[in-house]
């Protein structure tokens, strides 16, 4: 059984959603309030995936982002306030996987939670143990591990960036549009005005630069992304 926490200081949405993933196969651990999420995120085995909110006493669900990802790549789905398109991508570019807007339909939420589950869990859909790992300039994905090498250094990627690079690296130097990238990695239709994407290839571009990588992800406006070498 999946372990879940939630991080939400609204009692009454915090039962509702925790009787709904219960009842949907998952276990569920509520904290009311940003420093104790923190905690329980940082020293609690188990853990695979946090509901984080962003209104918070003691501690907002951005800082607890923050200080997550200092020391965790523990996939976050953040939620929002309706049409606060500032903390969505705030929370994203601090490293969230996802985000999803106050008022949500229950169904959505789930199939949020499995897109996240299929991106970082190697268990919910193993590669074959003979599939070489992906090559691409001085990167190297293995698929089995879930993990990304650039020269001799691992690159510490969320769930999200690891699913963009792996798919942009299977047709190294092609343009792949944005509507593909998100129903094949996110697993859902592109938004209007989604810029999930786009911030999360902004946080995977830095990332690729830190490493001194010869690989870059490129982009053409109207057309997509598309990892070349440099």
């Amino acid at each position: 059984m999946m372990s879940i926490l939630l991080i939400e200081d609204d009692q009454s949405l915090a039962e509702l959603l925790t009787e709904f993933l219960s009842l949907s196969g998952y276990e569920v651990v509520h904290c009311a309030d940003g420093e104790a999420g923190l905690n329980t995120a940082l020293n609690t085995s188990g853990i695979e995936l946090v509901l984080l909110d962003i209104m918070l006493p003691k501690l907002n669900g951005l800082d607890v982002l923050k200080q997550l990802r200092q020391h965790s790549e523990l996939p976050v789905l953040m939620l929002t306030a309706r049409g606060d398109d500032v903390d969505k991508v705030l929370g994203l570019e601090l490293g969230a996987d996802d985000y999803l807007a106050k008022p949500f339909n229950d169904r959505e939420l789930l199939a949020r939670i499995r897109a996240i589950t299929r991106r970082t869990r190697e268990t919910t859909e193993p590669e074959r143990p003979s599939k070489a790992p992906l090559r691409f300039g001085d990167l190297t994905i293995d698929t089995a591990k879930m993990s990304v090498m650039c020269k001799d250094q691992n690159l510490e990627l969320t769930g999200s960036e690891y699913a963009l690079l792996k798919h942009l690296c299977s047709s190294p130097g092609e343009l792949i549009s944005k509507a593909e990238l998100s129903e094949h990695c996110f697993g859902r239709r592109l938004q209007a005005f989604d810029r999930s994407i786009d911030t999360h290839i902004s946080n995977l571009r830095k990332k690729l630069q830190a490493a001194q990588s010869a690989c870059e992800v490129k982009s053409q406006r109207g057309r997509g992304y598309g990892l070349v070498e440099g």
